[in-house]
């Protein structure tokens, strides 16, 4: 993890403060207790490389590469019992894993979506499985549509009326590689981060059932490649994991003029991130597992960072942190007590 030493060598031995050479020049936790108080406090091993994972009620569904999807009993959280995995009948490298119902979806690239009937966690069977939406990238819901970006081809519109059936609609054009995506909590708005462009904005508001035109209302151009996004959405900003840029912080107030106002540089490659409570976690691969309190937004500021593998895909309850890592396997956080 050499992104990482070297940068504690900086802290220590210079004394040196990194800014993001953009908007803001956010401060750092101390060299001395780099994690914040964060703690991994158990692994759990895959059968595959965990790349995402998606906690609902008291199950973990983790997607593992060429492994397919696991599905872990949660009930107590800090030691999720395995209880099925499924590879048959799940083409290509499962990445992102989204869920309605019964049905969890895993995107796959070139395979485009594998869709798996879990309503007997004990007995997942795959339904569909390189759906016409590919490359697929990630997933976004909402009522009963799934948003599958597809990278160059922009986004795809199915829905998921019968969950485990899906029907594919119209595509959105977008500019760039559609990698991640989100909606405004009025679900007036797409917005979607696209590659090395950065973020594209879409009206969304004329759905007609998922085949409707949508229109560009904005754009963002962000270093780095962008390939996550997630919003405050009461406060009109985006945060961006930007690749080999870190996080990137936009507001998009006003569609004629969105734009960068804070930024963090870190060490690794952002590629997954989450808001809860004032912070944002993010996974940087081989820089770790990293956390910001950017209660002021436009100033994030790096509170925690726990070495890791390669962290690729995180989610959470009130009391735990669930990372994928793609070598170490599913990691369980416990935050500052």
């Amino acid at each position: 993890m050499k992104n990482y030493k070297l940068l504690v060598l900086l802290l220590v031995g210079f004394g040196f403060i990194m800014g993001c050479g953009k908007p803001t020049t956010p401060g750092f936790v101390t060299p001395e207790d780099l994690s914040g108080g964060y703690k991994i406090i158990d692994t759990v091993i895959t059968y595959g490389y965990a790349s995402d994972v998606l906690l609902a009620d008291d199950l973990l569904y983790v997607s593992q590469g060429e492994g397919g999807l696991m599905i872990f009993d949660a009930t107590n959280r800090t030691e999720p019992e395995m209880m099925s995995s499924i590879n048959e009948g799940v083409r290509g490298y499962s990445d992102k894993v989204a869920k309605k119902d019964s049905a969890i979806y895993l995107s796959a690239g070139g395979f485009g979506v594998n869709v798996v009937d879990a309503g007997d966690p004990n007995n997942p069977v795959a339904t569909y499985s390189n759906l016409p939406m590919k490359p697929a990238k990630g997933f976004h819901i909402i009522g009963d549509y799934l948003f599958t970006a597809i990278s160059e081809q922009g986004v795809k519109i199915t829905d998921i009326s019968y969950p485990t059936q899906p029907d594919p609609r119209g595509n959105i054009s977008t500019l760039g590689y559609a990698q991640g995506l989100t909606s405004t909590s009025d679900t007036a708005y797409l917005l979607v981060a696209c590659g090395e462009v950065g973020m594209t904005m879409i009206d969304i508001s004329d759905f007609q059932g998922g085949n409707g035109d949508y229109p560009q209302v904005g754009f963002c151009h962000t270093p780095g490649y962008a390939e996550e996004i997630t919003l405050l959405d009461e406060d009109k900003i985006a945060f961006i994991a930007c690749g080999t840029s870190g996080l990137q912080v936009i507001n998009y107030s006003d569609t004629s003029n969105i734009h960068i106002v804070g930024s963090f540089d870190g060490p690794g490659y952002a590629r997954a991130l989450m808001y809860k409570d004032q912070k944002i976690f993010m996974c940087c691969g081989l820089g770790g597992f990293q956390i910001f309190d950017v209660s002021v937004p436009t100033n994030p500021k790096m509170i925690g960072i726990l070495e890791t593998t390669y962290a690729s895909g995180v989610d959470m309850d009130d009391n735990y942190i669930y990372v994928a890592d793609e070598e170490g396997g599913l990691l369980i956080i416990t935050p500052p007590q």
